[in-house]
């Protein structure tokens, strides 16, 4: 089977990933993340024009910027080639953590891009999470879900926020800044036990100016989430985010 493979051969400012990340596309199917949201879409599609074009390597640079409807505020340099990449490591780091002792805690998960699955992944129900999983359209879910996870597609995903009791965990991690924004306001205004969103510095600051415009308190968001010395990969950012919760529940249960 015909193989694009894109690589970040270069980045500058703040990016989703890092050089060396390396992603597979075929005409049907891909594997492998640059970082998901609209700059995987664009890195898919010019990927699959080549594979129909039958045309040669070639370099593009992004902008992460309003074009592509990202606030990352940085650029990557991505090439498309035929010939395979060798990337990093960091994508087979899965961390272990041990079982949360009492009952569940209601774990909503927005997104089931790559980060999004990682996350479930690795905050099974065994971890004490009763887990809701939320996103656009039953295609952008994996065909087997983990018993014990609540799949809800819906194209209108802050209107299932109500729905969400008012202790629950939420981490958010849509492929839209869009998306990604609105469902903040909707949590701020709804109330949650902890809420995380996926994001660098820069996303952060100008959804913060964003929310406090509309007389909300974003400081009881935290952005971005993850364990940054982990490294970018998916698995790395759903282990320092599943360990950081895990890490407050330990400490609520010893104070």
């Amino acid at each position: 089977m015909s193989v694009i493979y894109v690589e970040i051969t270069a980045t500058r400012g703040s990016t989703p990933r890092d050089a060396g990340t390396v992603m597979q596309v075929t005409a049907f199917d891909s594997s492998g993340t640059i970082g998901g949201g609209a700059l995987e879409y664009a890195a898919i599609a010019t990927a699959r024009e080549m594979l129909k074009s039958d045309a040669p390597e070639m370099t593009r640079n992004y902008p992460l910027g309003p074009n592509l409807g990202q606030c990352c505020g940085g650029a990557v340099t991505l090439l498309f080639s035929r010939t395979p990449r060798l990337a990093g490591d960091a994508a087979g780091f899965i961390a272990a953590h041990p079982p949360v002792s009492g009952p569940k805690r209601h774990l909503w998960i927005w997104g089931a891009g790559h980060v999004g699955r990682a996350l479930v992944a690795q905050a099974h129900p065994t971890k004490g999470f009763d887990i809701t999983w939320v996103d656009t359209a039953p295609e952008r879910f994996p065909r087997a879900i983990p018993q014990g996870v609540t799949r809800i597609p819906t194209r209108d995903m802050p209107r299932i926020v109500p729905y969400a009791p008012k202790d629950a965990l939420h981490l958010i991690v849509t492929y839209s800044h869009d998306i990604d924004l609105a469902l903040c306001a909707a949590l701020l205004r709804h109330g949650f036990g902890s809420c995380g969103l996926i994001g660098s510095g820069t996303k952060w600051a100008r959804f913060s100016k964003r929310l406090s415009a509309l007389s909300l308190s974003p400081e009881a968001i935290t952005c971005p989430i993850g364990d940054r010395s982990l490294g970018k990969e998916p698995a790395c950012i759903a282990s320092g985010t599943i360990a950081a919760i895990l890490a407050q529940d330990a400490w609520k249960e010893s104070a």
